[in-house]
């Protein structure tokens, strides 16, 4: 079973070709991205998704036809990278205003960064409820949520505006 979103070892093999294959020709790129990254697991790692998302990544970089990327929905991790992220430059990137680009999607990122903030706090020698272990994390979610704005990431490539 395959998911939506994901890149597998065989999807990024094929678009590794597609690139190279446009390249030779001079065809410019459009990245269509909604991705949550590559798939994971023991069995992808048998399968070769380091090698093959390895490939899509160095054919990404060294692509030298103009590139335009547009986010119609998530953006997270290595998936931002493979799929022309800002890291590669592209000529456009555009955003659906309800597009997410982050490291990670907002609930993991926020329980990893809340089993931060409650080991940081028992380091201290503070008890921490269920109830303010709650209230950190609708916090850190909330944080999150803001961060992962495409309007906020506008902001930050044309040199800040005031929040």
């Amino acid at each position: 079973m395959q998911m939506g979103g994901v890149i597998y070892n065989d999807s990024a093999d094929k678009a590794a070709r597609f690139i190279l294959n446009c390249n030779q020709k001079k065809i410019p790129l459009v990245f269509l991205q909604d991705v949550t990254g590559f798939m994971v697991g023991s069995r992808s790692e048998h399968s070769g998704i380091i090698k093959d998302g390895a490939k899509l990544v160095n054919a990404v970089a060294n692509s030298v036809v103009p590139k335009i990327t547009i986010i119609i929905g998530n953006s997270y991790g290595a998936g931002n990278y493979a799929m022309c992220g800002k890291a590669y430059d592209p000529r456009f990137i555009y955003a659906w205003p309800g597009a997410k680009i982050a490291v990670m999607g907002g609930d993991a990122a926020a329980k990893t960064l809340l089993q931060i903030e409650v080991a940081s706090l028992k380091a201290k020698g503070e008890t921490i409820t269920p109830e303010n272990e709650s209230k950190l994390l609708n916090n850190i979610k909330d944080k999150y949520e803001t961060q992962t704005s495409p309007l906020l990431c506008s902001r930050q490539a044309l040199g800040g505006w005031n929040h």
